[in-house]
């Protein structure tokens, strides 16, 4: 943001909060003429617009909200006791920045607070959308279902534990979440022994993370689905690593001769002197090449359609690089000095390398996961 925008944005905060909300109360914007003004009091006590605001503007708003009371609860409109909850809750809010500001407890010595009558409200309201949750639970239908769960959601907000409420959250939710079950990663091969436990771990946690409990998608590993009796799942997510090798190494050498000039200081300033400096430098690179693809596919259980099957590749580059010299150290760069500090190590076990081909694996895999399950949760 340049100088100039943020100038214009802070004098636009500035206005707004010196108003007075004189002509929001014009405009017949009673609540907001009056919290204007409120806000205006704090920080100058004797402003007259302000206090004059106050006195003409809330007998108007409370006056205001009394007929959107009556209109709301004399209507057929749905949930019109949640609007009346809204209305109450706004007139409390008003009442509460009124007493809080010593101008204005001289200027409204009574403010106009709901309490049992908010309390009414809220069980008319909680009872409305319990009412609204079992109708379309009836349906029974998924879509219905999640409907359902909302419903209840929002009367168990308005009353916690109301009636039967959290049973029928549990329903309903049961009902509209789809079931998917991960299988685990095999890995078909003669050669190696290796193990997809910690891909199958990171994949199973990243779903759980990503889609938690309260979404309309739940995983489960084949013994949760047995432990919890899930027979008849949603899709089926099929993995298996295969067309892989690990361990593949490449060895290479190379040998320089190496020429470096240095110029030398000398008593004679005329004069340019070089020292010459030379050596043979050999060097090795070790590398392991592995790679492989996975094969996943998402099953519709119920239909046993394939709806998605698809291959994702890998590979992993292991390089070591080390080098021994004769002759003078000065004839080598920095770098070439740092590659003869390294040694020859061991080539890393064959389940190392597997795990580091599958990192990008994972990484597309989640992702597309996520795509193909985002439109149902």
């Amino acid at each position: 943001m340049n100088n100039q925008n943020l100038f214009l944005l802070l004098l636009v905060l500035f206005f707004v909060s010196c108003s007075s909300g004189k002509k929001a109360l014009q405009k017949g914007n009673y609540y907001q003429a009056v919290a204007q003004a409120v806000d205006r009091l704090k920080s100058d006590p004797d402003n007259g617009k302000a206090t004059t605001v106050v006195k003409e503007g809330y007998p108007m708003a409370i006056e205001w909200s009394q007929e959107e009371l009556d209109l709301a609860l004399s209507s057929n409109a749905a949930f019109k006791w949640e609007r009346a909850v809204n209305i109450m809750h706004q007139v409390n809010h008003l009442s509460d920045q009124l007493r809080s500001t010593p101008a204005t407890r001289k200027l409204i010595a009574d403010p106009k607070t709901y309490t049992s009558e908010l309390n009414m409200a809220y069980e008319k309201a909680a009872e409305e959308r319990y009412q609204a949750g079992i109708h379309f639970l009836e349906q029974n239908t998924r879509e219905a279902a999640r409907t359902a769960f909302n419903h209840f959601l929002k009367a168990d907000q308005f009353i916690p534990g109301y009636k039967n409420v959290l049973q029928e959250m549990e329903t309903a939710k049961d009902m509209a979440t789809y079931k998917v079950v991960v299988e685990a990663a095999t890995v078909q091969s003669r050669t190696y022994k290796l193990s997809s436990e910690f891909f199958y771990n990171q994949v199973f946690e990243y779903l759980n993370n990503k889609y938690t409990e309260r979404s309309f998608v739940n995983f489960y590993s084949p013994q949760q689905a047995e432990r919890f009796q899930i027979k008849h799942p949603d899709f089926i997510v099929q993995m298996e690593f295969f067309d892989f090798s690990v361990g593949n190494l490449v060895r290479g050498e190379k040998e320089e001769e190496l020429v470096n000039k240095v110029k030398v200081a000398t008593k004679d300033t005329t004069r340019v002197t070089y020292k010459t400096y030379k050596a043979k430098l050999k060097t090795f690179s070790d590398k392991v090449i592995s790679g492989g693809r996975l094969n996943y596919r998402i099953i519709d259980f119920n239909s046993g359609n394939l709806l998605r099957d698809q291959l994702i590749p890998g590979s992993f580059t292991w390089e070591n690089r080390y080098a021994i010299y004769v002759g003078d150290k000065q004839a080598l760069t920095d770098q070439q000095f740092a590659l003869t500090q390294n040694k020859a190590i061991p080539l890393p076990p064959h389940q190392d390398l597997f795990i580091e081909f599958t990192r990008p694996i994972y990484d597309r895999l989640s992702n597309e996961l996520d795509q193909f399950f985002r439109k149902y949760r």
